[in-house]
């Protein structure tokens, strides 16, 4: 059987990569609009009517008026939203399938499905085991520290860098009101929103979030085992995640953020002072994959009933 999707937003950095996913499976054909159309609502609109699936590559704004003219379509246009505008909206279910158990059947019987962000994504893939069990309270006062490819910042950043007039490391958000602290603070089951520190540096794609904790930050004593433990158990059976891979490290010590560049996979790892006092979660992963393209074409497989990792690079 065939479905049909729409991309709209394919001219942009999650789109085009969207695409490509797409593009050589024989059980997807995508419903495109020339460029004189790509804007004209109607012509829009016509094709979410068309499509089994409306994927939204668009900024926040351009997604909410998205929405507004597929609900104008009527009640059977399903979208994946793919902006920050709904992923803590209550009509949307949050499209991160591993994220609790029930989630991908939520994902599957819902309409209206928000694409996690690529550093959400880290953030509660790390945070929500621990909350959710008893090891983190939910009031504990969290800090992230986080780098990723200039890719994420869509096609400005990725012209200032592949031309060589942006600086090699460099932080931002310093205003600490990042749009990615809602779903991060929501989602990761937190009373108030982390201290996020986002980098970018100069390599295209991947990305690490990483958590600073003290011994006393949990609720219980805990060693790394305890947490690795956490999240064995609530990534279980799950193909995209793996926790612990062992041979994480380079020659050099370091941990590499782009060694899961062009895949869709996300990796979580703990570090841990000798004798338990301090510790490093870690989470890696392709801004562009499981942070963006990756999971939007997931969520499309689990809303389609289709293998949830067809077309996926794992």
């Amino acid at each position: 059987m065939s479905y049909s999707v729409f991309i709209d937003g394919a001219a942009g950095t999650t789109g085009l990569q969207v695409a490509d996913r797409l593009a050589e499976r024989k059980d997807i054909s995508l419903v495109r609009l020339d460029d004189e159309r790509r804007k004209d609502s109607a012509a829009r609109q016509a094709a979410m009517a068309a499509a089994d699936i409306t994927i939204l590559c668009l900024p926040d704004d351009a997604a909410t008026e998205a929405v507004q003219l597929a609900a104008e379509t009527g009640s059977t246009v399903r979208l994946i939203d793919a902006s920050s505008a709904h992923r803590i909206h209550p009509d949307f279910v949050y499209g991160f399938a591993e994220m609790a158990r029930g989630q991908s059947e939520k994902i599957a019987a819902a309409r209206l499905v928000s694409n996690p962000g690529c550093y959400p994504t880290g953030f509660i893939a790390l945070v929500r085991p621990l909350t959710a069990n008893g090891l983190l309270s939910t009031g504990t006062r969290l800090g992230a520290s986080c780098v990723s490819g200039y890719s994420g910042g869509g096609k400005a950043m990725i012209e200032r860098y592949e031309s060589g007039t942006a600086p090699a490391f460099g932080t931002y958000a310093l205003g600490l009101n990042h749009k990615h602290l809602p779903e991060m603070q929501v989602h990761g089951l937190l009373d108030t929103p982390p201290v996020f520190l986002p980098s970018v540096g100069q390599f295209a794609q991947g990305m690490l979030v990483n958590i600073l904790l003290h011994q006393r930050d949990f609720d219980i004593a805990v060693s790394a085992s305890d947490i690795l433990a956490a999240y064995q158990n609530s990534y279980d059976g799950c193909e995209v995640v793996s926790v612990g891979p062992q041979g994480a490290l380079s020659g050099h010590g370091f941990l590499v953020a782009e060694a899961l560049a062009g895949t869709d996979r996300l990796e979580l790892f703990v570090f841990a002072s000798p004798d338990n006092s301090a510790f490093v979660l870690t989470a890696r992963l392709d801004n562009l994959g499981k942070g963006a393209a990756g999971a939007a074409v997931q969520n499309m497989n689990i809303m389609l009933g289709l293998d949830p990792l067809t077309g996926l690079n794992i």
